[in-house]
């Protein structure tokens, strides 16, 4: 053999060696070293994960009737990976489901494109990789012709799926309180890193507002895993595993359905009342709370909005009109997150401060038609003069000028325009005393936090907005000098005072603070809490809406106990005197009007208007209130703005819910014996709810 031959040879068996050799190492490899990673790897090839949600919990009000249910609906929901992987990206499918379920194809399209800042609803905001819903209310003819040409439809899916439901159990709609649901976004998903650490899947819709978003985490319950077999073109040949989802328990909460209701449509009737008579009325509230507990059975707000609004997709203009003011911004609950002046029902707070600055409890004090604040009258309203009366009198007639004199002195007696280093500022910190100016702790999301102003806070406030003052000081209101020359000046001169010397707590701040005006705001809910500390003795309570958890199969996960309620720093007697006073109000005070005709000796009703004036704007009208007057239970506050006096607005709508509580002028009674229930409401495993019966102690 030629030399040169062998040697080819050679190196080619050395090759073929050397590949053999390769060869057998990577099968060693492959099926010893990582024979378990790659049977994995195939097993997963042909088995695909669905996650099952679970049935969402119910919202319940105290007797169990049901604020938020599911009901079963047959639901298509198309796949955007699918479709994706289609040569024409699915036009030809959703042209096919579009006609199947009466649309356009246009129709399906904006339902499935992803929600971004310049894509506008109905859009999908939740992940892109998890079936999006396009139709919730689906006839099973259609459902079945679905189901039945599967492989017409790829990519689509119709199943029957619990869907969130509002029934109105007495007509309440509590949209707010309740809040709505959402689906899950890829970024909340990345940020919880996914089901295996929290629960949370892609088919998840989650609460983003009340109630849902502050027990999300019991209503939602576990989302179950169906682990099915697929051939190669991805039809489902079998099942491997299934793990059933467990359902989400039910929240029962100290909300009654009967007097969220009448709190409702009474706001309603008093906007509707004000505006009748020429008044704007843009917005208004109501709480009703147990003064003993905090326990919170209505929380009204005006305009509302229909919550189930949020099932099936959103449109852009339907969105728009939830956040916009042209329809009100029904989206805000005005009970907890709307700030106003609170005017004279800020009184009580005052009537506190006093006494404990030392003014006398029983003393007696002139009331003028105005007094004297710097170089500044601040006036009664309407000018009126009473005389000099007693600080019970002063509540009763809502006397502006004692508290005038009261903040001035004091405003003095702190250092006047040159303070002591430590300022006392009786009326600032007892106002904080009362709650005012902090969050309640209730348990719901987006709380405000109201305003109680003072030196600090102005000085503040000045240095935030000195910029913009002193453009408006110097080329300000151009516009307004054409239309309105005298306006256009005067809003100038204040806006070059505020630039100069803005930060400084002038005696005027002072004055105004002492009634509720100025820059002073509260919420609803902040002034129900403060009357609630006045009608149970000083205990400062935190609201609660929640009242227990309830698991599908009835048992009790646990009780919602409202925190230990703080002391609130006044005497026994001063609270006491306020009481008496404010239970004169409703029979010869400024809401004897009101309740004309009452049966005062059924429920003996006390409380306080307020008529708050805003600049620019209509006055804000309140009226705060507990009863029974003697053995204080239930706290209700009303408040309407931009409508007009609290005797005139406020305290008929305060009026008309104590009607309803109590089954007063041809009402049915709300509640039993004057009482809520002691006993929860008892979830059966099909889904139906006991009422309970018995009185709450």
């Amino acid at each position: 053999m030629n030399p040169k031959t062998h040697f080819r040879l050679t190196v080619l068996h050395v090759v073929v060696l050397a590949m053999l050799l390769v060869l057998l190492g990577r099968l060693w490899n492959l099926q010893v070293i990582n024979g378990e990673h790659y049977r994995d790897v195939a097993a997963q090839n042909r088995i695909r994960e669905i996650v099952v949600p679970a049935t969402r919990g119910m919202i319940l009000d105290s007797s169990g009737r049901a604020l938020v249910r599911n009901r079963a609906a047959l639901v298509v929901s198309v796949d955007r990976t699918v479709l994706s992987r289609q040569d024409d990206g699915g036009k030809a499918v959703l042209g096919r489901l579009a006609a199947t379920l009466g649309t356009t194809r246009a129709e399906l399209e904006k339902r499935i494109r992803l929600c971004s800042p310049t894509v506008k609803r109905p859009c999908w905001p939740g992940s892109p990789y998890q079936p999006i819903p396009v139709a919730d209310r689906v006839d099973p003819k259609q459902a079945l012709q679905i189901m039945e040409r599967a492989e017409e439809y790829p990519g689509v899916i119709a199943a029957v799926q619990a869907v969130r439901e509002y029934p109105r159990p007495e007509g309440a709609v509590a949209a707010q309180t309740l809040g709505y649901l959402q689906p899950i976004t890829q970024e909340e998903m990345d940020e919880r890193r996914g089901l295996k650490v929290t629960g949370y899947s892609g088919v998840d819709l989650i609460g983003r507002d009340g109630l849902e978003a502050q027990y999300d985490t019991d209503l939602r319950g576990q989302p179950g895993v169906r682990e099915v077999l697929v051939d190669s073109q991805g039809r489902v040949t079998g099942t491997a595993r299934e793990q059933a989802p467990v359902p989400g328990s039910s929240l029962v909460t100290s909300l009654d359905a009967r007097i969220q209701a009448a709190a409702e449509q009474a706001i309603k009737n008093a906007v509707d009342k004000a505006r009748k008579a020429g008044s704007k009325a843009d917005s208004g509230a109501a709480v009703v709370m147990d003064a003993r507990t905090g326990r919170v059975v209505a929380l009204a707000s005006y305009p509302s909005y229909d919550p189930s609004i949020w099932i099936g997709g959103i449109s852009q203009a339907e969105y728009e009109g939830l956040l916009g003011r042209s329809q009100g911004q029904p989206l805000i609950s005005r009970a907890i997150q709307g700030q106003f002046p609170p005017a004279s029902t800020f009184k009580i707070s005052s009537v506190a401060a006093a006494v404990a600055d030392g003014y006398p409890l029983n003393g007696t004090y002139p009331c003028p038609g105005s007094y004297r604040v710097g170089n500044r009258e601040f006036r009664n309203f309407e000018g009126q003069a009473h005389g000099s009366m007693t600080l019970h009198r002063a509540l009763v007639v809502s006397c502006d000028t004692i508290f005038y004199k009261f903040a001035y002195e004091q405003w003095l007696r702190d250092g006047g325009l040159k303070p002591a280093r430590k300022p006392k500022d009786p009326m600032a910190t007892m106002a904080r005393n009362f709650g005012f100016g902090s969050r309640t702790g209730v348990d719901l999301p987006s709380e405000a936090e109201g305003r109680i102003p003072d030196r600090t806070w102005k000085r503040e406030y000045w240095q935030a907005t000195k910029d913009d003052t002193c453009k408006a000081a110097k080329n300000g209101y151009k516009d307004l000098e054409r239309t309105a020359p005298s306006r256009a000046a005067y809003l100038k001169a204040i806006a070059k005072e505020h630039c100069a010397e803005g930060f400084v707590w002038r005696p005027g701040d002072a004055a105004n603070f002492s009634i509720g005006q100025g820059d002073v705001l509260v919420t609803p809910l902040q002034l129900a809490r403060a009357y609630a500390a006045v009608a149970n003795g000083g205990k400062l309570v935190v609201p609660r809406v929640g009242l227990a958890v309830i698991r599908p199969d009835g048992t009790v996960v646990r009780h919602i106990e409202p925190p230990e309620p703080e002391r609130l720093p006044v005497d026994g007697k001063v609270l006491a005197y306020m009481r008496r006073a404010l239970a004169d109000v409703t029979t010869n005070g400024t809401a004897a009007g009101a309740f004309n005709g009452f049966d005062l000796k059924k429920v003996h009703v006390a409380g306080k208007t307020g008529t708050a004036e805003v600049y620019g704007k209509e006055d804000t009208a309140w009226f705060a209130s507990f009863a029974p007057a003697r053995n204080p239970r239930f706290v209700v506050v009303a408040m309407i703005s931009q409508a007009g006096t609290g005797g005139t607005y406020a305290a008929p709508a305060v009026r008309e819910i104590y009607e309803a509580m109590y089954g007063l002028n041809g009402k049915k009674a709300a509640l039993v014996n004057g009482d809520l229930p002691n006993r929860l409401p008892r979830v059966r495993p099909d889904g139906t709810v006991a009422v309970p019966t018995g009185t709450a102690p």
